[in-house]
């Protein structure tokens, strides 16, 4: 690793946590379930595969104090946390195996026994620069430098926690020159279209999310046949002129239902295709994501290890993710949301899916000067996850601090970006966690 990009800090780390692997035969990993975990586990599993060490690997909801248990009872003498684990650290360190922490959370504590890597401690924004995957593969190249080829998995989690939308910065940019160097990525030049077959990939489109046309089937057949375009091409078959007239209307509906042109632009980002996959890295990522969020996390792990059968299977699984979530977002457009003086928000209880809609709903459907809760009340301990954009962060909101204090406040925990952040509490706690939620961010906003 080249430590003349990389923090000092970090490679000691790094290394040091490399040499703990090095003395175990058996590793129990844990990682989060959305596409940034399961790449993450993946390439640690991958790892372990190709060092020749035993490994289990269990996905998370969330690192809570029910799971932090699980974790303690761990017969294993090394454990290997991705994705989770910052809000932790004080417990972790108190465990007796040996414990490697790849996060990227906002940092809440310093560790002061266990082997802990997050870009937050070396001065690199893990929001933007660096995710659970960035860290993984990091982790991986320094128990061998041979498995760069995981790089593409990486991106994967890249792509899935939507860190290249602005550009690859920090830790991100480091690895995508090594692996334009090496020959495993190539650019793709983004587009406001949908990569492959427009008929279907226009119906479950959520990003992005065409009102009118999205989940659609007379909406997806008016827009092709307004620009000429047969109803069985892909948009790789497109012509220039195709591409452009075709791009031109989409716009032109996103701006009529008020989608800003900020998201647009996000909308239309640089893509990045895998060479040994054969697919960009949203996609992969967007696979890898299904299976976690059906609850079929093990799959997902086997086809980010590249296991065939996984992968076949993995396709299906995204189109009835994809479909469910069109139905969830459909059903949020109509109903709409329940707005507040300084935040928005919907009830997910029987919609599922809830980070997934409430990003959708923040770029797409709801107010763009508010950020957007979604809250799932199905279960005695209710969950939410909150949006925001680029442009409510400049003007002060943090909703990682934001959801932690709000969750605090009625008995709950929450965390995690500033632009993204998530949270539990007991069900009845909810209406007075939105409110104290609401105060909050209007002290951010200065409102």
């Amino acid at each position: 690793m080249d430590d003349t990009v990389l923090p000092s800090k970090l490679l000691t780390t790094l290394s040091k946590a490399a040499e703990l692997l090095n003395g175990h035969d058996f590793i129990h990993v844990y990682s989060h379930y959305d596409a940034d975990g399961i790449t993450s586990a993946s390439i640690i599993a991958k790892t372990l595969l190709r060092a020749g060490k035993e490994f289990k690997v269990t996905l998370f909801t969330s690192l809570n104090d029910e799971n932090m248990e699980i974790i303690r009872k761990t017969p294993s003498e090394c454990v290997i946390i991705s994705d989770l684990g910052a809000s932790y650290i004080g417990q972790l360190d108190s465990l007796e195996c040996d414990v490697i922490v790849l996060d990227h959370h906002t940092v809440e504590k310093q560790a002061e026994r266990i082997c802990y890597a997050n870009p937050h401690l070396y001065g690199i924004d893990g929001m933007t620069s660096g995710c659970g995957a960035t860290m993984s593969f990091l982790f991986s190249i320094a128990v061998n430098k041979k498995n760069w080829d995981l790089v593409q998995l990486a991106f994967a989690g890249i792509a899935g926690d939507r860190q290249h939308i602005n550009g690859l910065k920090g830790l991100n940019a480091y690895l995508y020159e090594g692996a334009l160097e090496k020959g495993y990525i190539k650019i793709m030049e983004g587009s406001l279209i949908p990569p492959g077959q427009l008929i279907s990939e226009l119906y479950l489109s959520t990003d992005p999310y065409i009102a009118g046309v999205s989940g659609s089937t007379e909406g997806v057949a008016d827009l092709l046949d307004a620009v000429g375009v047969g109803r069985e091409r892909s948009y790789k078959d497109l012509t220039e002129n195709e591409r452009r007239k075709l791009s031109s209307l989409i716009a032109v509906k996103l701006i009529e239902q008020g989608t800003p042109m900020q998201t647009m632009l996000e909308v239309s980002r640089t893509r990045y295709h895998l060479k040994d996959w054969n697919m960009d890295a949203e996609t992969l990522g967007s696979l890898l994501n299904g299976c976690g969020r059906l609850g079929l996390g093990g799959i997902g792990i086997a086809a980010g290890m590249g296991d065939a059968n996984a992968i076949s299977e993995a396709w299906k699984l995204d189109k009835d993710s994809k479909t469910q979530i069109m139905d969830g977002v459909l059903s949020l457009q109509k109903d709409g949301l329940h707005q507040m003086d300084n935040i928005q928000w919907f009830d997910s209880s029987t919609l599922g899916f809830t980070g997934m809609i409430c990003g959708i709903a923040m770029q797409f459907i709801g107010d763009p000067s508010k950020p957007t809760i979604g809250v799932n009340r199905s279960k005695e301990e209710a969950k939410m996850s909150s949006r925001a954009t680029f442009g409510l962060l400049e003007k002060g909101v943090d909703l990682a601090a934001a959801m932690k204090e709000a969750c605090a406040s009625v008995g709950g925990i929450g965390g995690g970006h500033k632009i993204a952040s998530g949270g539990s509490c007991q069900r009845e706690k909810c209406d007075l966690f939105l409110s104290n939620l609401d105060a909050i961010i209007g002290k951010q906003l200065g409102r």
